[in-house]
């Protein structure tokens, strides 16, 4: 554990300058997101390369999710500087294509595409391991309703846009993590 810390805060202390210009785009939360996440990225790497397994009460689980969640909620809503949007995007590809065209700041862009999808796949590993028997068409039902209902409140409360893009972007990161489940069972444990 001890080098997966220190491996993970050079990582993150190397590209500090992108985590800082991030913060001017997105609500300063995202610095303890992405350093929660490079730890537990480096963290699961050492693991499976040493074949040590780690054992997790579901219940450490559901609340390691719910403090997840609340950050990506506040990353969601809570904008710098008073930031406020309003846009609506219902054509599907339009902002991918916008962003992969490269007529957009490449961080922003790469943000935006690999954030969609990378800060979603974790509830599609949670929904696996806390469902015995899981069904995919659940898990998309739960996602498109789930992340729908977000897209329209950051409309209506103009602190997002509403887009098409957007709900593709998450519900490929959702079904990802799902599909990455026995990956992951091969370092996480769940202790009931």
């Amino acid at each position: 554990m001890l080098w997966s810390f220190l491996i993970s805060q050079i990582i993150f202390f190397s590209l500090f300058p992108v985590w800082m210009q991030l913060t001017s785009y997105l609500h300063p939360i995202v610095m303890g997101v992405v350093w929660l996440l490079v730890f537990i990225i480096v963290l699961f790497i050492i693991c499976l390369l040493n074949g040590v397994k780690i054992p997790i009460r579901k219940r450490s689980l559901h609340v390691f999710m719910l403090i997840y969640s609340i950050g990506l909620l506040v990353l969601l809503f809570f904008r710098p500087n008073g930031a406020s949007y309003g846009a609506v995007n219902l054509m599907p590809f339009e902002t991918i294509q916008l962003y992969l065209s490269g007529n957009a700041d490449f961080l922003i862009a790469f943000y935006n595409l690999g954030a969609n999808i990378g800060l979603f796949i974790p509830f599609g590993v949670y929904y696996g391991f806390i469902k015995n028997v899981a069904s995919i068409n659940h898990l998309l039902m739960i996602t498109i309703c789930s992340i729908s209902l977000i897209e329209v409140l950051q409309f209506l409360t103009k602190r997002g846009s509403l887009d098409i893009d957007d709900l593709l972007l998450n519900t490929v990161g959702v079904c990802l993590g799902y599909m990455l489940l026995p990956f992951f069972r091969r370092v996480i444990m769940m202790k009931y």
